[in-house]
């Protein structure tokens, strides 16, 4: 039954290897799942999702709590992004297929999902090296999803995941009111020494260069309530390296590329910890997300030629941050270039010509 659905499906094609039940404790297995992307015109098939086991069954604990709602375990899931062939907006899309095949799955609400050793990868076949990256290790367990208990909390849901990104950790943490009328969340990440050499298909694929050193971190954090957000986003490079002696049988317009980036990378790097970054704030409405660029700049300005930023996450975001009425405190460059508009204070330009 199963297998004819997957087979049946308009937009993806599927097949499990076999099924075991075990009634004792409410559950049933998945054996060997996968799902390819189908071509509409050609019916050419692209690997998107597959996995080694897939456990579903009744979750206890909101049992005990008087509700009837479902956990899914995915051992050894693999989520595969293929660029126009396989794409999330495509998948977005397309969802119609993949939701009715999870109810057929599992007909309650799911209130617990775990992975077991994930990854996700993204693959451009076209592109020049061929592009092929991937997230590995992803351990996720996101539970009280349907607010089966803890019901008087005001974000009772988790997600907490960790994964490996080319030598690089990475660690996500969130809290959520799943059953709220507009996204209401507050989460961080941070992204630990990641090896940039591993990622030189990339950079010579999109950029054109070559990375001979270099470690890349990245931290945020953001919360959402009342359809209103606030955040930031902070990244740290160390040791950055784009022309060196591995560059040397490259030709000259190539050089000169890689000679610019690396001279932009010396301009922001602070010299004395060797590290290039900033941190990009970033607040608003959920239909409206704006992020203040002249902030930007004076943040890359000042880890430049006064401190670095530390590497790790902040810890100042917060759902009681979201709605804080703070006035945006105008920086070096936003007095030098913007114009005064307040009663009583000329711009530098009314000065000007008054004189």
């Amino acid at each position: 039954m199963i297998n004819t659905n997957l087979a049946s499906m308009k937009t993806f094609y599927g097949h499990v290897e076999d099924i075991d039940l075990k009634i004792i404790r409410g559950a049933y297995q998945i054996d060997s799942i996968y799902m390819n992307k189908k071509d509409s015109v050609s019916q050419k098939q692209t690997p998107f999702f597959a996995a080694s086991l897939i456990d579903l069954s009744i979750e206890w604990k909101s049992l005990f709590h008087g509700s009837i709602v479902g956990e899914v375990v995915c051992t050894g899931p693999m989520l595969r992004f293929t660029k126009d062939k396989v794409e999330p907006k495509d998948v977005a899309r397309d969802s119609t297929d993949l939701k009715e095949l999870l109810d057929d799955l599992m007909p309650l609400r799911i209130n617990r999902f775990e992975i077991k050793n994930g990854m996700v990868q993204y693959i451009d076949e076209q592109s020049t090296p061929r592009v092929d990256i991937e997230m590995t290790r992803i351990q996720l367990v996101a539970q009280n999803l349907r607010n089966s208990y803890d019901s008087t909390v005001i974000l009772p849901a988790s997600i907490n995941a960790t994964a490996l990104v080319y030598e690089g950790d990475l660690r996500f943490d969130a809290k959520a009111n799943p059953l709220s009328d507009a996204p209401t969340f507050d989460m961080s990440a941070e992204l630990k020494n990641t090896n940039l050499v591993k990622l030189n298909d990339f950079f010579k694929a999109y950029s054109k260069v070559d990375v001979n050193k270099g470690r890349f971190g990245l931290y945020t954090e953001v919360a959402a309530k009342d359809s209103h957000f606030t955040g930031y986003v902070k990244p740290v490079i160390q040791d950055l390296d784009v022309l060196g002696h591995e560059d040397r049988n490259d030709n000259f317009l190539r050089k000169v590329w890689e000679g610019f980036v690396g001279g932009v990378g010396e301009i922001f790097e602070n010299q004395s910890k060797d590290q290039l970054a900033t941190k990009i704030p970033f607040k608003g409405r959920l239909d409206d997300p704006k992020t203040n660029v002249w902030l930007t700049l004076a943040n890359v300005l000042q880890n430049a030629f006064i401190q670095a930023l530390q590497p790790s996450i902040d810890n100042e975001i917060s759902i009681g941050s979201v709605t804080e009425k703070n006035e945006d405190k105008k920086t070096f460059f936003q007095k030098i270039f913007s114009k005064e508009d307040k009663a009583g204070k000329r711009t530098k330009k009314d000065r000007k010509d008054k004189q």
